[in-house]
């Protein structure tokens, strides 16, 4: 039987990268919530919307269309936008838009439409606590702020972007600062997730520990 599982962690602590690939893995869709608010930051950027307008931004977050597919592409009102919602502008654009209870009220619905059906791999920052609190399995993935800044300038060199590991730190513990502090669903842990700490762990180890955690309560469901 197939189940939901919900994957929450600070940014930069590798949960989209594990998704996806405990979903091709298990056979399960990868629903990536963090992309979707890169999206909402993205088109106010792009449109020239004002971050702090939160009547504007939530009719936004309602309106746009948003797809993700399952091979990983993410599209905005049919573009691609796959990469560009990876750049540092929106993925602290995304922290900032995610404060407004209307933009989380919208994308939230949406999210949980996506995973009624079960079989699904869902990463964010409030998975366990608010978007699928009766997820089968909900992993709470963390890393250091020095192991997560080191992911993210080697990601940024192998794709041919420059990038300033000191400034990265910076950027992370205010990242996670605006995350944890928040007043419309802070990023906690479930008090029923399993806390994996991936600082000194590869992806494959990451991944193994999470498919036998599944496969164990997945027992539990036949």
């Amino acid at each position: 039987m197939s189940i939901n599982v919900a994957i929450d962690g600070p940014s930069a602590s590798g949960k989209s990268t594990i998704a996806k690939l405990l979903a091709k893995k298990m056979g399960y869709v990868h629903i990536d919530t963090g992309a979707m608010y890169r999206c909402v930051a993205y088109l106010a950027i792009k449109s020239e919307i004002d971050l702090s307008d939160e009547p504007r931004l939530s009719q936004m977050a309602e309106s746009m269309d948003i797809r993700l597919t399952s091979d990983g592409k993410v599209f905005l009102n049919q573009e691609n936008v796959t990469e560009k919602i990876r750049e540092e502008e929106f993925s602290l654009g995304a922290s900032k838009v995610s404060v407004y209870a209307g933009v989380r009220k919208a994308l939230v619905a949406r999210q949980q439409r996506m995973a009624q059906d079960k079989g699904f791999i869902v990463d964010g920052r409030d998975i366990g606590t608010v978007v699928l609190p009766d997820a089968e399995v909900k992993i709470f993935q963390t890393a250091s702020v020095e192991s997560r800044a080191r992911r993210r300038f080697n990601e940024n060199l192998n794709k041919g972007v420059k990038s300033d590991f000191e400034l990265l730190k910076k950027e992370i513990e205010l990242r996670d600062f605006q995350d944890t502090n928040r007043k419309e669903s802070p990023l906690k842990k479930a008090e029923d997730a399993i806390e994996i700490d991936t600082s000194d762990l590869t992806v494959e180890q990451v991944v193994q520990k999470i498919v036998e955690i599944i496969e164990k309560r997945s027992e539990c469901y036949d």
